[in-house]
């Protein structure tokens, strides 16, 4: 029986017996130097293959990285004591530390980097290392890694890309994995649980906690748990969030785990993509309808009303990481959107409260996945408030399969958010557009954004690649931003809403990415119970 299931039966029977969660005193009798601890995680991940997108965008706590996030999103040695980069900005020379040990004592060597990355690239998942010509071992502590072209985010690639052993690596590695982090893989429970233990013999900070369970619950099941005493962290959600439960508190985890409009940019002309879905949309096609959208939604109302104040607006992909644009924020103007709609001929004809032009009315779809209550009430908020300036957005739950095939010629509430800001040059690059992706169905195109998507890629230096991220937003002129071509109404970045039991520590939590789950334990081994 799968472990939710017995939590929940386990639930019913304390309340059937009128039992009660234990009180804060109790709980402080508890965790008193306690070493162990359950944590509720809402998503499996597929495999803890860092080659194959294991720890994509965090620490893969199991595998050392050659370097690591600080929670200010700087870089750190890790595995690496220092690099070097040479002047055309091809070549990437990492020094090893001496002092690194695989969990089964074999000593971590530049053979097994070399490997790691070549196996990653031939791997062509979730890690994008098309741009790597190759990674070679000089010695046993150097390791020489050749770029195709200049690349300023490999540094963000490495960060996440978690060393394996050459010589314990095979097709099971990602169910039974070796690494040599700060946690030791223990045991996986397809759909119920994975197990870790501190590994004694880490190089840096050995862990506090020594036994961690993670167990996968849906929102609903975890914050029973919680009500029960019997995980100690779980993740919940904006609407679950203001439960009070004795002997627990709520962590709101910033994030750009964002939640926005994606509008089709190109009218319905009888194409379709390669698979055969309809593309373009009469209504959304027009910049004035999307940039109207853009200046009727509230939200900072939708923030406070719909996520109960776990979370904050959105203006953009990436809002308060170091190549954000602030130019890109907006205010809330209805009657700005409304007068220009009115410029571009817009108007109520027939009464009926929705605008028309041509013989269009200003109606569309929005698409979300069902049972994401989240993006459901954030969609039918925005569509209430759109609704006063004439848009009638018609809000739509379905499956990810249906989504694939219509978010060519249908908006979608799509959700994104990276540490990384290689996310802004999928989302936008014109030769990324229309692809049978989640990137970019919208179907945006435009050489100026190309041309600073592709000098920030290819940037020296992390300020100038910067300066071109930022320029790709709104350079003045144009731009992905709202205030731009506006392929996207951003609307709210959410608060990873968090329950944790009282006297537990979970560190400096970096900001969080796109998705609940394994981000909040990339800084495991900082967590600690209070003595």
């Amino acid at each position: 029986m799968k472990l939710r299931r017995i939590v929940a039966l386990l639930l019913a029977l304390l309340l059937l017996a009128g039992l009660s969660a234990c009180s804060k005193t109790q709980e402080s009798e508890q965790t008193a130097g306690k070493d162990s601890l359950v944590i509720a995680v809402g998503s499996e991940p597929e495999t803890l293959d860092p080659t194959k997108g294991w720890g994509h965008g965090n620490s893969p706590i199991v595998q050392s990285t050659l370097v690591k996030y600080t929670a200010q999103l700087n870089f750190e040695n890790d595995l690496a004591t220092e690099y070097h980069l040479s002047d055309d900005g091809l070549t990437w020379t990492f020094l090893l530390r001496d002092d690194a040990y695989f969990t089964d004592g074999e000593k971590v060597t530049a053979s097994d980097v070399a490997f790691t990355l070549e196996t990653a690239k031939a791997a062509q998942g979730s890690v994008d290392l098309t741009y790597m010509e190759h990674a070679i071992a000089q010695d046993d502590r150097t390791v020489v890694i050749t770029l195709s072209k200049p690349t300023s985010i490999f540094l963000n690639t490495l960060a996440s890309v978690g060393i394996v052993p050459r010589h314990a690596y095979g097709e099971d590695y990602g169910m039974h994995p070796i690494g040599s982090g700060p946690y030791r893989f223990v045991e996986w429970k397809p759909q119920e649980q994975i197990l870790f233990t501190a590994n004694e013999d880490y190089y840096g900070q050995v862990p506090s906690i020594k036994n961690v369970t993670v167990v996968f619950m849906s929102e609903d099941a975890a914050l029973a748990a919680v009500q029960a005493g019997e995980v100690d962290v779980a993740y919940s959600s904006a609407t679950l969030g203001t439960t009070k439960v004795d002997g627990y508190h709520v962590v709101a985890i910033p994030s750009v785990d964002n939640r926005g409009f994606t509008l089709p940019m190109l009218p319905n002309e009888g194409q379709t993509t390669e698979s055969g879905a309809p593309i373009g949309n009469d209504v959304t096609c027009n910049l004035e309808v999307r940039q109207a959208i853009a200046c009727a939604v509230d939200r900072q109302q939708i923030v406070d009303f719909v996520l109960n104040g776990f979370g904050r607006p959105a203006y953009s992909e990436n809002d308060g990481l170091p190549w954000n644009n602030p130019e890109v924020q907006i205010e809330t103007d209805v009657e700005a959107a409304k007068q220009l709609l009115s410029d571009a001929g817009w108007a109520d004809t027939d009464g009926d409260g929705i605008l028309e032009k041509d013989g269009v009315k200003a109606e569309f779809t929005c698409m979300y996945p069902s049972g994401d209550s989240a993006r459901q009430a954030i969609a039918m908020a925005a569509a209430e408030q759109v609704a006063k300036i004439g848009i009638q957005i018609n809000v739509e739950g379905t499956g990810w399969d249906v989504i694939m095939q219509r978010m060519f010629s249908e908006a979608v509430l799509m959700g994104w958010g990276s540490s990384s800001p290689n996310e802004s040059y999928y989302l936008y690059r014109s030769e990324g557009a229309l692809l049978d992706d989640f990137y970019n169905p919208e179907g945006y195109q435009s050489a100026v954004t190309d041309a600073y998507l592709h000098a920030a890629m290819e940037a020296l230096t992390v300020e100038e690649a910067n300066a071109n991220w930022r320029n790709a937003q709104w350079n003045g002129v144009t731009g992905t931003s709202m205030k731009g071509e506006c392929p996207w109404v951003w609307i709210v970045n959410l608060d990873h809403v968090t329950y944790v039991r009282d006297g537990l520590s979970i560190g400096n939590q970096p900001i969080h990415g796109h998705g609940h789950g394994f981000s909040l334990i990339q800084n495991l081994n900082e967590w600690s119970w209070a003595e």
